[in-house]
Formats: C-alpha cells, structure tokens, sequence
C-alpha cells in the first residue's frame, strides 16, 4: 500500500475516494522510564526513553491505518497526518489519519 502525505501519488490517478482511514494507540509512560527522564531532565539533553516511546507509538498508530484502509480495499492512503492528544496525565493518545484511495 502506498502512503503518503501529499494531494496525489506521483504518475498515478485517483480513481475512487473510500474515506477516512485512521489508526491510533494510547501510551503510558511507566515509572522506570519516569524516574530516568527526572534524572535527564535535570542535566538537559535527549530523553531518549521518550523518543523511543513516541517512535513506536507512530509507527503502531501507521500500521493501523494501513489495516484500516486496507479493509476499505484501498491501494492509497493520501494527506497522511498525525495528531496526539494527552488522554490523562502521562498517557497520550497518538493518531495518524489520511485519505483513503483507489488508483488506476
């Protein structure tokens, strides 16, 4: 399935608009990670904890938009986004959303 943040796939056509297809997961930090951020957070610099928390999140959210749109039997996903949003303290919702498409 192709993805992407753009109008339009380069050389190919929208045949058919599907819908909205989306993907999304909810994370926590724990406590260990917590403790260590504190830590980092009082010497400056990368939380690196963090950034690996959030990666993975992203790319959970992106396969499950695939497996949205797939289901709607797209070929495309188009104008590919993704939003987050604090769910309560220290879980944040994590949503990627974009246009699913029929190419010809």
């Amino acid at each position: 399935m192709l993805l992407s943040t753009t109008e339009n796939i380069p050389g190919r056509k929208i045949e058919e608009i599907l819908g909205i297809a989306r993907g999304s997961t909810v994370r926590a930090r724990n406590i260990g990670r917590d403790i260590f951020a504190g830590l980092k957070n009082i010497v400056g610099g990368e939380i690196e904890e963090y950034t690996k928390l959030q990666a993975h999140a992203r790319e959970q959210a992106l396969q499950r938009l695939q497996q949205d749109a797939a289901q709607m039997g797209a070929d495309a996903v188009i104008n590919i986004r993704f939003t987050t949003s604090m769910i309560m303290q220290g879980a944040s919702e994590i949503l990627a959303y974009g246009t699913a498409v029929k190419l010809s």
